[in-house]
């Protein structure tokens, strides 16, 4: 078997290991990630509501393969699709005369602390984007730049959308500018133009829709403490980084992750991929480049390095902006500059270039240790299979789900009766979300947080559904970038909350305390409950309700 198809395989079970009861039937549903049954396009899906467009495209990819599969298997198939195409990209950037490297290569890129705090975070479409990544540079790297090559190559990270986009940009854009071997400065520029072509025509998605809502790119210089990268480990904030750990969000850290031999074993692997690196990535000592008997490589075979070397040192500098008060006192300056800067707030996740570079690293030392055991096959297969394992080994709590910590549910039958409710009401009138809270604990999901699914799950029909995008970390509250909510909010504190007058036919209380729920009942008694399920009421307010409706 060659090499991609190999590690393809390799992805896919290490994929549904990582995953374990995630690939149940029902739906997956963790911090950021949110998948709904039968989901239809709304203005929120295209970034026309709501606060910055963060879902474009990807509600849209979602809603339309939706259209043809159920949503559960949409699911699924792109959760694999990230430990698929992430572990064959990254075994496809290392030269060798053999599969092993580039299995040792592939398995440290899908299963590292970046890919575990990422996926118990929920962000799915960052990650395909991360998967694309090893693609992305073998083409813009590419001795004879091939534009149609490059666009496929993007193409998971521009489903991704803007997050996905930019760090792809700070890698691609580096090693387009510093090929590997000499070459004379304009076929530099024409290659970054043409790579910086690609990556502005495929951020168009969510581009546009940002530039005609300029109100909703803000950002806060709360966020920018907020979302700094944190220890989650005895090595301090940089030390967590540099073993792609560090991320702000302590839900998406994995079960014992911060045992002192552990993360010792973890940064002393990404030490080692930084070193396989260093040594085996064929860089020139004293002008000139070391022979291949030497145990490294020409310039041909790896003419992204200096590029990959560039990105993965801009990325870890970006995710250590937050550590240092100076450097969040400069990001909070740009944010206040001009607010798309905020996707740097979130800092951590420009390491994907650097995993990048460690699992290139480690697959180089393995070609390497190959050729010097290369007249006893056994061991060479030996090597091979414990370099593979290390990463599974001082990472045990990313698989089965995290442990545990991702699992398939099904939504409440109260869910669907409403939304069936609300599409066969003809009325005009948008629908509101309570408690106005982001984040969510449904018993349903086994109390774990999870971003309301309800704008996705009732939108479409021509209706806003209106929720809270306001994110408490700790103590710090960073408002919301919907000047819709805000609206709202001011209608809530008001002493007579007039929600019908402020645009509203229906409202949904799909949580909240018994408490809560009273002064709910207090706050809608204009209302008629047409759906009262222990998981979920709907309200609505004045006209008739078209025939075939469960009142």
């Amino acid at each position: 078997m060659s090499r991609t198809p190999a590690a393809a395989l390799l992805g896919l079970v290490l994929g549904c290991l990582a995953l374990g009861p995630a690939l149940g039937w029902g739906f997956v549903l963790a911090q950021d990630m949110v998948f709904v049954p039968d989901p239809e396009f709304s203005r929120f899906t295209f970034g026309l509501s709501g606060g910055a467009p963060r879902v474009v495209p990807s509600d849209a990819v979602v809603t339309a393969l939706s259209a043809v599969l159920p949503g559960e298997l949409v699911q699924k198939a792109v959760l694999l699709l990230v430990f698929v195409l992430g572990c064959a990209g990254a075994a496809r950037l290392v030269p060798s005369d053999g599969v092993g490297p580039g299995l040792v290569a592939g398995a440290f890129y899908v299963w590292n602390p970046y890919v575990a705090e990422r996926l118990l975070m929920g962000q799915w479409a960052l990650l395909l984007g991360y998967a694309g990544l090893p693609w992305v540079v073998a083409a813009a790297s590419s001795p004879a730049l091939r534009v149609r090559r490059l666009a496929v190559a993007v193409l998971p990270a521009a489903v991704g959308g803007f997050a996905a986009m930019t760090v792809t940009a700070l890698t691609a854009l580096p090693v387009a500018a510093l090929p590997g071997a000499p070459s004379a400065w304009w076929p530099r520029v024409r290659r970054v133009a043409v790579v910086g072509l690609v990556l502005g025509a495929f951020s168009l998605p969510w581009l546009v829709p940002a530039l005609l809502r300029p109100g909703a790119v803000t950002g806060d210089g709360v966020g920018v403490e907020a979302f700094a990268a944190r220890a989650d480990g005895p090595f301090g904030a940089v030390g967590s980084v540099l073993a792609l750990g560090g991320i702000w969000n302590a839900y998406a850290v994995p079960a014992g992750f911060g045992t002192p031999v552990g993360a010792a074993a973890r940064l002393l692997l990404a030490l080692a991929g930084i070193a396989g690196f260093a040594a085996f990535a064929g860089f020139s000592r004293r002008g000139r480049a070391v022979p291949r008997d030497a145990g490294v490589l020409r310039d041909t075979e790896v003419p992204w390095r200096w590029g990959l070397v560039a990105a993965a040192v801009a990325g870890f500098g970006v995710a250590c902006l937050g550590v240092t008060a100076p450097g969040r006192a400069v990001l909070t300056w740009l944010i206040h500059l001009w607010g798309g800067f905020a996707v740097f707030r979130d800092a951590q996740q420009f390491v994907a270039p650097l995993a990048l570079l460690e699992a290139a690293g480690l697959g180089l030392a393995a070609a390497a240790a190959s050729r010097a055991l290369a007249q006893g096959g056994r061991w060479v297969a030996v090597l091979v299979a414990v370099l593979v394992a290390v990463p599974l080994a001082v990472l045990p709590t990313m698989a089965w789900g995290g442990a545990g910590a991702l699992r398939a549910v099904a939504y409440p039958a109260g869910w669907t009766a409403a939304r069936e409710t609300i599409r066969r009401d003809p009325e005009p009138g948008d629908v509101l979300v309570l408690p106005f809270e982001s984040y969510r604990r449904f018993p349903w999901n086994g109390g774990r947080p999870v971003l309301d699914p309800a704008q996705r799950f009732f939108g479409g029909r021509g209706r806003e559904v209106v929720a809270n995008d306001t994110v408490r970390v700790g103590d710090m509250v960073v408002p919301s970038e919907d000047e819709r909510a805000q609206m709202v909010e001011r209608v809530l504190e008001a002493p007579a909350p007039r929600l019908a007058g402020a645009g509203f036919r229906y409202v949904v209380v799909d949580a909240g305390t018994p408490a809560e729920r009273r002064d709910f009942d207090r706050l809608l008694q204009g209302a008629r409950l047409l759906v009262d399920t222990p998981d979920l009421r709907l309200y609505r307010f004045g006209g008739p309700i078209a025939q075939g409706s469960s009142e």
